[in-house]
C-alpha cells in the first residue's frame, strides 16, 4: 500500500485521467473530491461489497427462483 501525505486542495494523480482531491478535513474525517471518466465507476468500500455481494446472490438463482416476479397480488 502506497501512503502519502497531503494537506487540503491538494490532489493525487492515479494513471493520466483519475485526480484524487483533499476537499476538507475535520477531526478525523477527510473528504475527498474524485475526477474519473464517467466508464469508471467509483464507489465507496462499503458499497462496493454490498454491490458485490448482491451480484454473487443473484448468479446463484435457479429459473424456479423468479417465476413469480412481475406478477401482481390483486387479493382475488
Amino acid at each position: 500500500m502506497l501512503v502519502l501525505s497531503r494537506h487540503r486542495d491538494e490532489s493525487i494523480m492515479i494513471g493520466d485521467n483519475i485526480v484524487i482531491t483533499i476537499v476538507d478535513i475535520r477531526g478525523d474525517k477527510v473528504r475527498l473530491g474524485i475526477e474519473a471518466p464517467s466508464d469508471i465507476p467509483v464507489h465507496r468500500q462499503e458499497v462496493y461489497e454490498a454491490i458485490q455481494r448482491e451480484n454473487r446472490k443473484a448468479s446463484q438463482l435457479r429459473p424456479g427462483d423468479t417465476k413469480d416476479l412481475g406478477r401482481t397480488n390483486t387479493g382475488t
